[in-house]
C-alpha cells in the first residue's frame, strides 16, 4: 500500500526527545514514505542527532537557529546536501523565558517578551521565507499552536505569542498562496513535552482536559497531534490554508 507521504521531502524542526510532537511527526512521516530532514541548534544539536537514531532511516540533522539570519540564509544550501527540494515543513518552535510565564503580563520586561515573540511568532514566517525557494508547488507548511482565543492561567506572554502566530498564519497563507503552498496550524491539547515543563501549574491544564474533553485526552500521547500534522502535510487537504485545526479531544468546543 502506498504511504500517505510517499515520495515527499520534509523538513522537521523541534525534535528534541521522543516525547516531542515533532518526533512523532518525523516517525509517522517516514513510515508513510517521506524522506525526512531534521534541524537542531546549539546544545540541542547533539541531542537531536542522538534522537534521530531512533527514527526510521536515521534522518540527517542540519543546523538551524531560526533567530540567526545567517542560518536562515544558509538553509537552502544545507538542505540541498540531503534532498533536492521540499514538499513540506513542520515548524515546531517555541520558547519564552521563565520570567514571561506565570507572572501575569503587567510587569514583564521587553527583553523577555521580545525573546518570546522572536522565537515563537516571528520565526514562523521567517522560516517559511527561508524555505520558499525549496518548496514545490502544492507543498504544505504546518506549525504547532495552542488555542490563543482565551487567556490561560500562567501562559501569559506565550499566549500572546501564540495569538500572534495565528495572525501570522493567516497572512502567510495569503502570501504563500500565490506560490501554491498551504499554511496551517495545529492547535494541540496539553502534552507532557519539554516545552510543557517550563509552564508553571501545568497540572491545571492536565486536570481540565481530563475532566472536559469529550473524547478524553492523554497528555502522554503526542500521536493524535502528529497524525493531524501528517494529514495536513499530505495531499489530502489541497484547498485548506490559513486555518487552525484543533486536535485537543474536543476541549475547545465545549463550555464550562
Amino acid at each position: 500500500m502506498t504511504g500517505l507521504l510517499e515520495g515527499k521531502r520534509l523538513l522537521v524542526t523541534g525534535v528534541l526527545t521522543e516525547q516531542s510532537i515533532a518526533f512523532s511527526v518525523a516517525r509517522l512521516a517516514a513510515e508513510q514514505g517521506a524522506t525526512v530532514v531534521l534541524t537542531g541548534f546549539g546544545r540541542g544539536l547533539s541531542l537531536t542527532r542522538r534522537i534521530a537514531r531512533r527514527l526510521p532511516g536515521e534522518p540527517p540533522v542540519i543546523e538551524l537557529d531560526v533567530t540567526a539570519p545567517e542560518d536562515l540564509r544558509l538553509l537552502p544550501e544545507r538542505v540541498a546536501q540531503h534532498v533536492d527540494g521540499l514538499d513540506g515543513v513542520l515548524h515546531a518552535i517555541g520558547f519564552a523565558p521563565a520570567a514571561a510565564l506565570g507572572n501575569g503580563v503587567l510587569q514583564s520586561d521587553w527583553a523577555d517578551v521580545g525573546t518570546a515573540l522572536h522565537v515563537s511568532t516571528w520565526s514562523y514566517p521567517a522560516l517559511a521565507g527561508a524555505c520558499l525557494p525549496m518548496l514545490s508547488r502544492g507543498g504544505s507548511y504546518v506549525g504547532l499552536d495552542f488555542d490563543a482565543r482565551v487567556a490561560w492561567p500562567a501562559y501569559d506572554w506565550m499566549g500572546v505569542a501564540k495569538a500572534g502566530l495565528e495572525s501570522a498564519n493567516r497572512y502567510l497563507a495569503r502570501d504563500l498562496g500565490v506560490h501554491g503552498i498551504r499554511a496551517n496550524l495545529v492547535a494541540a491539547g496539553p502534552l507532557k513535552t519539554m516545552a510543557a515543563k517550563s509552564i508553571p501549574g501545568f497540572a491545571q491544564f492536565e486536570q481540565a482536559w481530563t475532566q472536559r474533553a469529550p473524547l478524553g485526552w492523554d497528555v502522554r500521547d503526542p500521536e493524535p497531534v502528529a497524525r493531524t500534522c501528517v494529514a495536513l502535510l499530505s495531499d489530502w487537504f489541497p484547498a485548506t490554508t490559513g486555518t487552525v485545526v484543533y486536535c485537543d479531544g474536543g476541549f475547545s468546543a465545549v463550555g464550562v
